[in-house]
């Protein structure tokens, strides 16, 4: 695109010839006193004196209109509408009434430049101005009604346009933070799914490796079955990392239950698990945070605590803040993957995941072993929470 957006900055040439072009358009005004240095039969001194006044003029006057909407440098502003006014005068009072659409530009240039606060008090001073000097300038006052009223309105209406520019600004940088922060959130979600498929998947094929090497000399049927549950799961878990990476892995209950119980007897711990889950009236969302709860927990069982039984149970509960759906894991190994008041990664990630679809995660480490109790919605509620 080669047009300038509002409160966009010029980013080539051609940008920056356009904006000042669409800026230039409303110097047509200054027609009467161009009319007076060619035909206002002025000596060629006073000519010369005043195409260089009106150059200088308008020169200013770009360069206070293309600061509009950035930061402010008052004092330099405010001289330079000093100036502005002083060399409008000079000119009005030497050359003519024609130079008194001048103070126009004065007053424009004040609400373009400056902050509401101030503006509201040069724009009227800028007009004032003009009064006085076409009181004293012969003709003058035939002017007044003709310019008087632009002055007051073409300034007032560029203090809005500038707050509209600084306020479109403003939308933009916030809009960049936005996409900023979705971009890391999404990058979030995937640390956070990869590390719970991939922390699962691998372990359950160490798991299966080391069963493989062990009962290759004696049993290799039996070692046969677990190279091919290797494949398998390796197999299901570039799957799901597929899935993890488009954005649409929602494991299930069901699912992540017959895998817990493939893992935990792979790794040799007597596993209690519930059979088919309730799902009824239990959101995809709630539903799906529960099975990654499920599948860190198994994987820490395995991976972590040295267990020799585990107990799975799924319960759902009426609480004050609405039904929610529990899951407990607990193990009589030696603990979970780190102290119980400073969680690992994979905790951490999950009850980020919990608390984003308004669940809960509690944790109780202790010489008997590790519990892990998750807790979600289970009628599409708001808010869980510990308390539940």
């Amino acid at each position: 695109m080669n047009g300038v957006g509002i409160g966009q900055r010029p980013e080539n040439r051609r940008q920056k010839t356009v904006k000042v072009m669409w800026t230039a358009i409303w110097l047509a005004y200054l027609g009467a006193p161009v009319n007076d240095l060619l035909h206002g039969g002025h000596a060629v001194g006073v000519q010369v004196i005043g195409w260089l006044g009106l150059l200088g003029f308008v020169v200013w006057y770009m360069l206070l209109i293309f600061r509009t909407g950035r930061g402010d440098r008052t004092r330099l502003v405010l001289g330079s509408l000093a100036v502005l006014a002083a060399e409008s005068t000079v000119l009005a009072l030497s050359l003519g009434r024609e130079w008194l659409v001048l103070f126009v530009y004065v007053a424009i240039a004040s609400g373009a430049a400056l902050p509401p606060r101030l503006a509201r008090w040069t724009i009227p001073g800028a007009s004032a101005l003009l009064t006085a000097l076409a009181l004293v300038v012969p003709g003058g006052t035939s002017f007044i009604a003709a310019l008087l009223l632009p002055a007051l309105l073409g300034g007032f209406a560029m203090t809005g346009v500038r707050e509209l520019i600084r306020t479109t600004i403003a939308l933009r940088e916030a809009r960049a933070t936005v996409a900023q922060l979705a971009a890391n959130e999404e990058r979030l979600r995937l640390a956070r799914d990869l590390h719970d498929l991939l922390g699962h998947s691998l372990s359950l094929i160490t798991l299966k490796s080391e069963l493989a090497g062990r009962m290759l000399p004696a049993h290799p049927d039996k070692a046969a079955q677990q190279v091919a549950d290797i494949e398998q799961v390796s197999r299901q878990a570039l799957v799901d990392v597929r899935e993890a990476v488009t954005g649409y892995r929602r494991p299930r209950l069901a699912a992540e239950l017959a895998g817990a119980k493939v893992a935990l007897t792979a790794a040799g711990v007597v596993a209690e698990l519930p059979g088919e889950p309730d799902r009824a009236g239990v959101p995809e969302e709630s539903e799906a945070a529960l099975a990654w709860a499920l599948r860190e927990a198994v994987t820490n069982v395995v991976r972590h605590s040295g267990a020799r039984r585990c107990v799975v149970e799924l319960l759902r509960r009426q609480t004050l803040d609405g039904a929610v759906l529990e899951l407990s894991v607990e193990d009589d190994g030696s603990g979970g993957p780190t102290h119980a008041n400073a969680p690992g990664n994979g905790l951490t990630g999950l009850a980020e995941r919990l608390e984003k679809v308004g669940g809960g995660l509690e944790t109780d480490a202790s010489r008997r072993g590790f519990r892990l109790v998750a807790r979600v919605p289970a009628d599409g509620a708001a808010d869980v929470g510990s308390g539940a």
